[in-house]
């Protein structure tokens, strides 16, 4: 008898173990965390390095380096682009700018404004081309190469196109009127806030991918403002800043895609890896 009950017992055991897990893998457990359990704050710092996609394809040569060769080999990679014309621009901003929740419409750059893709042009109300890096900063115009460079033209309102200017980018300054938030002074622009790490990686994108070698000035950050026709723009400790305080969102990252996919075949590679602009600067 003593025997028949330990068998029972058993059978019993087994079963329960069993039916449990059975019920674990039915569905998640129902256990509620401690009430003190706090989730772990997301990383916004763009000093924290991420793994891209293409980390194992299109920046294989680059993973590992730092500084100049950091630099040379981003350069190489970012250098086979398919290059637009000036006019094929306007379209192309229509789709890498594209609002989110309009498709009909780009937001605007420096402003934030949503406007109708179709109010492209020079009058007031429009929106145009704004060369971020100033063209006149190496004197390349809207020539085919770093005047046509879809990771530096964004669609901006003509008026505060015009009050950006040629400017060098700095702290400081006076509201620019339906600018954002925007700020300017006799020699400075100071984006909003939403966008100067957008507008910190576009400098430094052209920083790299214009090294002197194809033709057309060698680009380069420096800590100075009116830097007038030389081929630099400034301040670079402000652009650094910039860059991590406002790490990249989903609106830049869906560009720089666009671009790569649809248009330039090239990436800006510190909106993949935005740690990268202090590894070389």
């Amino acid at each position: 008898m003593l025997a028949i009950r330990m068998r029972t017992r058993r059978r019993k055991a087994v079963a329960f173990a069993t039916a449990a897990a059975l019920t674990a893998l039915a569905g998640p457990a129902l256990t509620a965390s401690p009430a003190t359990a706090t989730p772990a704050p997301p990383e916004t710092s763009a000093a924290a390095a991420a793994n891209s996609a293409y980390d194992s394809t299109y920046y294989k040569n680059a993973i590992g380096k730092t500084g100049t060769s950091l630099k040379s080999s981003l350069h190489t990679i970012i250098s086979s682009q398919t290059k637009l014309s000036y006019s094929a621009v306007w379209d192309a901003l229509k789709a890498t700018d594209q609002d989110p929740n309009n498709s009909n419409n780009v937001i605007l750059l420096y402003s934030g404004v949503s406007r109708a893709k179709s109010l492209n042009g020079g009058n007031t109300g429009n929106w145009n081309r704004e060369h971020v890096w100033a063209k006149s900063h190496g004197d390349f115009g809207t020539s085919t190469g770093p005047g046509t460079d879809i990771h530096h033209l964004r669609p901006t309102d003509v008026q505060v196109n015009s009050v950006r200017g040629n400017k060098d980018f700095d702290n400081g300054g006076s509201a620019v009127a339906n600018g954002g938030g925007s700020l300017t002074d006799s020699d400075s622009f100071e984006p909003r806030n939403a966008v100067k790490g957008d507008v910190a990686r576009m400098i430094l994108y052209m920083a790299v991918r214009y090294e002197g070698g194809d033709g057309w000035a060698d680009l380069e950050p420096n800590n100075n403002v009116n830097n007038g026709s030389a081929p630099y723009m400034g301040r670079l400790a402000v652009l650094k800043a910039w860059n991590e305080q406002d790490p990249p969102d989903a609106f830049e990252q869906r560009r720089n895609q666009v671009i790569y996919d649809s248009y330039q075949r090239n990436r800006n590679p510190f909106i993949d890896h935005p740690e990268w602009v202090e590894s070389i600067w």
